[in-house]
């Protein structure tokens, strides 16, 4: 594999609903001197998540449509005009550590076309991963594995990805199903995908997915959904 000596322009994409309380932790953690720009997609906040992000010097773009993927889609569309070599996707609740974007960038400038920032293989802090996530996660892993051939340990949203292979996957989910579709779809075009383990935290606040019932069952159903979805399509 050839090391890329070129200085890499990163882009970084944080979709955000209701995360007052954390945006601007994430905002002070992230390495400026890896990251060019910072997009944060205000997804119909009903909070200060906009104001704060913008007053720390984020790109902030406003998606009135609820959904993960359509806020990371409404970030890609933007990131266009910016015309990077990596984007890096990153959660607004700051269970990652944003300081850790150095380390999956810099396997991006190794070589790889994708990195997957994964808290199966880092360290956890209690009760961070509640147990529902740890074994959904672990069955779409092995689903991915039997069916595509694919070896990931975490569907973590904390990730990394080149401009163009992005471009070449054409991502379409507008909601729970974002990260397996990107893994799947990463599988079957053939790019090159490692993992960095990542640390991981309790949240601010209560997920979205797995905090509720309502929101764990249909993020399960999505995930399994996709993953049966793209065994005959692209």
């Amino acid at each position: 594999m050839q090391t890329n000596t070129k200085k890499q322009k990163t882009v970084i994409i944080i979709p955000a609903f209701n995360e007052e309380a954390s945006i601007g932790k994430v905002l002070r953690d992230i390495p400026g001197e890896v990251v060019s720009e910072i997009i944060v997609v205000n997804n119909n906040s009903t909070d200060k998540t906009a104001e704060i992000a913008r007053q720390a010097g984020a790109i902030v773009l406003d998606e009135p449509k609820r959904g993960y993927g359509q806020a990371c889609l409404k970030g890609i569309a933007y990131a266009q005009n910016l015309k990077p070599d990596i984007v890096v996707f990153l959660d607004g609740d700051y269970s990652d550590f944003p300081e850790e974007t150095a380390d999956l960038v810099h396997e991006i400038e190794n070589g790889y076309d994708m990195v997957i920032g994964s808290r199966a293989l880092g360290k956890a802090e209690k009760g961070a991963l509640l147990p529902q996530a740890r074994w959904g996660n672990l069955l779409a892993v092995t689903l991915i594995r039997i069916l595509f051939g694919q070896i990931y340990t975490d569907l973590g949203p904390f990730r990394a990805i080149r401009w163009d292979k992005l471009m070449a996957i054409n991502m379409r989910d507008t909601n729970f199903g974002w990260t397996v579709e990107m893994q799947i779809k990463a599988a079957k075009h053939g790019l090159l995908v490692t993992e960095v383990p990542v640390s991981y935290r309790k949240r601010i606040g209560v997920s979205k997915v797995t905090g509720t019932i309502s929101g764990t069952i249909q993020a399960s159903y999505k995930i399994l959904f996709t993953i049966f979805k793209y065994i005959f399509s692209d």
